[in-house]
């Protein structure tokens, strides 16, 4: 059976955190799907449309990684693409606490397992929140994003 985790997230946008989680995630299963959530009640900086776009470019040479996106709870979407795990990554103390809850929930009420990488240290301080805020203000974020990306790609978008 192919072991197959699903990565789920807003990924508004995908910071260099969230490139290191797939990389070493991919030593854990044959296949990661980015599963890009979409929430009417949040505001994104970018569009569906683009986050996608940025994502698969950035995994458009690795056969392994799919990037979707999706409406339902998260665990419906991983049981509709026979994913057994969920990937998820953990930077500091407040994240365990509430990645740990819904791992739980998620368990309870699908039997899926969820496995959590923590942060790389020189990654700890990334956040997409921040990076937005950066953005927002003309700032360069390629210290932040994935070199494939560039910040060159992301003030062609904005």
């Amino acid at each position: 059976m192919k072991k197959i985790a699903l990565f789920p997230g807003t990924f508004d946008p995908f910071t260099l955190g969230h490139l290191s989680l797939v990389e070493r995630g991919l030593h854990l299963v044959d296949e990661i799907i980015i599963a890009i959530g979409v929430n009417n009640n949040k505001k994104t900086f970018f569009s569906l449309e683009q986050r996608i776009q940025m994502v698969s470019k950035l995994f458009e040479q690795n056969p392994k990684v799919k990037v979707e996106s999706y409406e339902s709870l998260t665990v419906d979407y991983a049981k509709e693409k026979n994913a057994h795990y969920i990937l998820r990554g953990i930077r500091s103390v407040n994240d365990f606490e509430y990645e740990k809850n819904i791992a739980d929930v998620n368990r309870k009420i699908s039997g899926i397992e969820t496995f959590v990488l923590f942060t790389e240290p020189e990654h700890t301080h990334i956040s997409s929140s921040i990076v937005r805020e950066l953005l927002c203000y003309g700032k360069d974020v390629a210290d932040f994003v994935p070199k494939g990306l560039g910040i060159h790609d992301y003030k062609k978008i904005i």
